[in-house]
């Protein structure tokens, strides 16, 4: 079997309610890890945590609004006290403002930016901060592909993700010499309950067709991807960002005819 170097790991998973933080919560407490369990919904969060102690792992549930600085310290201080520090941090939140960039005002730019990027600043340099005094850690930031490439109709989150992006390589390069690791995973379309609750079957099916893979993925592809890069098995990789879309940014951009 191979080691992911996760067991009894103290990590915090920020948006750990639903879709790819939900899995990501469970698949770190699967390889071995003491997962704090972070979600502005009380229900959301004390489901995730009920549903890893389940399985005989140590979780906790921990409230506040990721657009506050003060709940992300104080989410990082939970788990140091419940835990006695800190491994691995994850920030999975974020949420698109839809319509035209003509269209887009203030507001859809303000609360892009406190949505996306903001909050993973706050995590970075919180948990950060207690990963130098360890000398080790492990932060993972949900990047997209929309900050990679053009964001039509969704102009102000891929900017923010564009940063979300460059602050990765920033970070990576300070914390490196302090031993700690900063990389990022850039999902494409996939099937979380956000997308699913805002999208038709046909919305959905027109992207499957558009993705080499022929279908859009799924929340735990994207949590592996996030495990990966929080184990020992990503020693050697930081300021990384993982592209996971199914081929979608990499296919033949003209028509292949009848083939």
């Amino acid at each position: 079997m191979v080691d992911l170097g996760l067991a009894g790991k103290r990590a915090l998973v920020a948006g750990a309610g639903q879709g790819i933080g939900r899995a990501t919560a469970l698949l770190l407490a699967a390889a071995g890890a003491r997962v704090a369990c972070m979600d502005a919904d009380a229900a959301r969060r004390a489901a995730i945590a009920k549903e890893i102690q389940a399985t005989g792992a140590q979780a906790i549930g921990i409230g506040g609004d990721v657009r506050e600085r003060a709940a992300i310290d104080a989410a990082v201080t939970a788990t140091v006290q419940s835990f006695g520090g800190v491994d691995v941090a994850v920030d999975i939140v974020g949420e698109a403002r839809w319509n035209p960039a003509l269209q887009q005002t203030d507001a859809d730019w303000d609360e892009s930016f406190a949505l996306v990027l903001r909050h993973v600043f706050h995590l970075f340099q919180a948990a950060g901060a207690r990963m130098v005094e360890q000398r080790a850690g492990a932060l993972v930031a949900v990047a997209s592909v929309s900050g990679l490439f053009a964001a039509p109709s969704h102009a102000a989150y891929g900017a923010a993700k564009a940063g979300l992006v460059s602050l990765v390589k920033t970070f990576a390069v300070e914390l490196a010499p302090h031993g700690v690791r900063v990389n990022a995973v850039a999902p494409g379309a996939i099937r979380t309950p956000r997308v699913l609750a805002i999208t038709t079957d046909e919305r959905r099916a027109e992207s499957a067709r558009a993705i080499p893979l022929r279908r859009m993925g799924e929340p735990e592809e994207i949590a592996r991807v996030v495990a990966f890069l929080a184990s020992d098995l990503a020693s050697y990789v930081t300021g990384q960002t993982v592209v996971a879309d199914g081929g979608a940014s990499v296919k033949f951009p003209l028509s292949l005819g009848s083939r």
